[in-house]
């Protein structure tokens, strides 16, 4: 959540950014409203218990008609205590609830538009002219099921569409591609985590996944409980309720999980193979910062996606996310997106987003410098989204024999193998 000063001080910033993000901007007036209600109600309270102190202070030392009057004025302010608190805890109610609904504040150089309206910041490698090398590209599922790697029909068979299994050196890609993302991370100074798929309603809202996202998300009604669409949500919720020394920042984590979407906006989008799906497994990077580092490691989170990204030889440009694409948490936000040929596009393979201290805010992860105690900012960034990821290596490596070759990165972790072979032709 933003911080309600600055509401109070600037109001027209966040009108701003209601309006870029494409919400509602009424929302923000019916906010002040909300907390000047609070605030208020809150003086009324503080000056009737004021009252109520004195006078019982007065009550005992009077006597006759005197004492009586001022009984009869106890049980009023009694009575008035009661419905002023009751007022207070209604309004406070009221203000949280409409502050959980506001997006963060959009950063000042994200460019203002919807999903088409991006800008494209760097482009990196060399995208292949198949038609050159004579012959024509085989798409991800094709050559999948060409190595053994990819099985859809009975993934759709055992659990329904947008499921598949991945299957001899698929199973074996994806534990070579996890392996040499958590080496990376870990190089990077990362910790290594295995975290909940499992998470609590207050870490998946004070993430900010409750909000706009909350038609993708997967509830257990019986356990109260939702399965998470990212490792973001318990690495931020991982600190929650805790006050963190600034000398122990930065704190960076690398989460390693299975992640679940409904993906329920996406009817009749990438239907065809494992772009698009229901749960994969990804790994994830997570930075606690002071809130005035926050944009330096921005910047530290995408040049680690590139290195990455470099390291898969794969051909790909980063893009500066528009601001009614942004999600609500993130004030800015950078993707990579990797050139998928039988697409003749590129596609999102990672993404990064600065969330300055808007969870810290609703999770109440604080820093300790000397005497302040304030919140501080956290980020995340993809680091391997697996099935995408394998999308873009199959089809950019392959050869015109349906094989693929193997990015030296990753062959340490496939035994040395330098080629991936059809099981059949």
């Amino acid at each position: 959540m933003i911080d309600l000063r600055l509401l109070r001080e600037d109001p027209d910033r966040v009108r701003a950014s209601q309006r870029a993000r494409g919400e509602d901007v009424a929302l923000v007036d019916s906010l002040l409203s909300a907390d000047e209600r609070r605030r208020s109600s809150g003086v009324r309270f503080d000056e009737l218990r004021a009252e109520q102190k004195q006078l019982g202070k007065l009550i005992p030392k009077a006597a006759g008609e005197e004492k009586a009057e001022l009984l009869k004025r106890a049980e009023q302010l009694k009575a008035d205590v009661k419905a002023a608190d009751a007022e207070r805890d209604a309004a406070d109610a009221e203000t949280h609830e409409l502050l959980l609904r506001l997006g963060n504040l959009v950063h000042p150089d994200v460019p203002v538009g919807g999903e088409e309206d991006f800008v494209t910041l760097e482009t990196h490698g060399t995208i292949r002219d198949f038609a050159t090398e004579g012959f024509e590209p085989r798409d991800h599922l094709e050559l999948g099921q060409l190595l053994g790697a990819i099985d859809v029909e009975r993934g759709a068979k055992v659990s329904g569409s947008r499921f598949y299994f991945l299957t001899g050196v698929g199973a074996l890609l994806e534990l070579a591609l996890v392996n040499a993302a958590i080496a990376q991370a870990s190089a990077a100074g990362f910790t290594p985590m295995l975290t909940p798929a499992l998470v609590r309603p207050q870490s998946m809202a004070g993430t900010g996944f409750l909000g706009q996202a909350a038609q993708d998300v997967y509830h257990l009604d019986k356990d109260d409980l939702y399965l998470v669409g990212t490792s973001e949500v318990p690495l931020a919720a991982y600190h929650m309720d805790e006050i963190i020394d600034a000398d122990r920042l930065p704190l960076r984590y690398a989460g390693f999980s299975p992640c679940f979407r409904r993906e329920a906006g996406s009817h009749g989008k990438d239907t065809r193979g494992i772009f698009r799906v229901h749960q994969f497994d990804k790994v994830e990077m997570f930075s606690y910062v002071a809130p005035e580092d926050s944009q330096a490691e921005h910047q530290r989170l995408l040049e680690w996606e590139k290195q990455w990204l470099t390291s898969l030889e794969l051909p790909f440009r980063v893009i500066d996310v528009a601001s009614a694409d942004l999600g609500s948490s993130a004030a800015r936000k950078f993707d990579c997106e990797a050139w998928i040929p039988t697409q003749g596009k590129y596609r999102e393979l990672t993404s990064t987003s600065d969330c300055t201290e808007f969870q810290s805010r609703r999770l109440s992860i604080r820093v300790r410098d000397g005497k302040q105690v304030k919140p501080l900012a956290t980020l995340n960034g993809t680091l391997c989204a697996v099935p995408r990821t394998i999308v873009a290596i199959l089809e950019n490596h392959q050869q015109a024999d349906g094989s693929v070759r193997v990015p030296e990165v990753l062959r340490p972790y496939l035994g040395g193998r330098e080629v991936l072979e059809p099981v059949s032709r």
